[in-house]
């Protein structure tokens, strides 16, 4: 079994490359002699005339043409595997959670600032339900999440607030029908403010789904077949906030907040932290004048 050797190839594609055996060697800090020697390895080991030697300028020969293809792919080769077992490896990772209607736009952006700092830091993103984040928080699973809460838990820092708004299909009725009929996960944590909302003022309501999918609600309220809630701004484009004009409930402004910052155990952490409440100081700008509901 006869072996190529990745640096007598890259030699060889140098001297390609190059137009001769003195300007390779430049470019790879070898002493021509050293290039010299590595050619004739790589002939008597294929047994081939790869360089023509017979005018002023060496040129390759049909051999020499055909090898270069290959001898550049494999060095090619070589050095992404180098640099991605190597040079380019991970020195970090850091494990973020946060809820899938708030992770646009400011995640996105801070996890690419992010990267511009830290490119050796792998952020591992999983998007899931307050609840279930709260409780892998609490087992150490991650190093900070963030969560929409009507109110910042233990060790907590709010950075944004959002009003919760009923939504429908575009111009939907199912709103007007009694009893109400109401789609929510069964983990959804917006789903108990909804149904004290509605028990407060004397609504009757049904559930119109049971399901742990929140494509499914999302479906079944943008077929105008129940009504949902959603933070304002994050419903999708075939959904709208119901103007119902006071005949439902007002609902209670949520709390964006994030956990994990006041106990880093990297300043990465911290930074990435920092990202995020910079990602989420221009929404509370734009957003509308907010009142909690009484």
């Amino acid at each position: 079994m006869r072996n190529l050797d990745i640096t007598t190839l890259r030699s060889f594609v140098a001297v390609a490359d190059h137009g001769g055996v003195t300007r390779a060697a430049g470019f790879l800090h070898l002493t021509q002699s050293a290039v010299s020697m590595q050619l004739k390895r790589l002939e008597e080991l294929l047994g081939l005339d790869l360089l023509d030697r017979s005018g002023r300028t060496i040129a390759l020969t049909p051999s020499g043409e055909q090898l270069l293809a290959y001898a550049r792919r494999m060095v090619a080769l070589n050095d992404e595997v180098i640099g991605r077992l190597t040079d380019q490896a991970y020195e970090g990772e850091l494990a973020l959670g946060v809820p899938h209607d708030i992770v646009y736009p400011a995640i996105p952006r801070a996890m690419q600032r992010f990267n511009a700092l830290y490119p050796r830091v792998n952020v591992n993103l999983t998007t899931t339900n307050t609840r279930h984040l709260k409780e892998e928080f609490a087992r150490g699973a991650f190093d900070l999440i963030l969560t929409t809460e009507s109110a910042a838990g233990e060790g907590g820092e709010t950075i944004h607030h959002m009003p919760l708004r009923w939504v429908g299909a575009r111009d939907g009725s199912v709103w007007r029908q009694r009893p109400l009929r109401i789609g929510f996960c069964r983990n959804c944590i917006f789903r108990a403010t909804a149904i004290a909302a509605l028990d407060a003022e004397g609504i009757d309501w049904e559930m119109a789904l049971d399901s742990d999918s929140d494509r499914t609600v999302e479906a079944t309220v943008s077929a105008d077949l129940a009504v949902g809630v959603l933070l304002e701004g994050t419903q999708p484009s075939h959904q709208e906030v119901i103007d119902h004009d006071g005949t439902l409930p007002d609902l209670p402004v949520q709390h964006i907040n994030l956990y994990g910052a006041e106990r880093t155990r990297a300043p990465y952490v911290e930074e990435l932290a920092s990202l995020i409440r910079q990602g989420f100081a221009p929404l509370a700008t734009q957003a509308r004048p907010i009142r909690a509901a009484g």
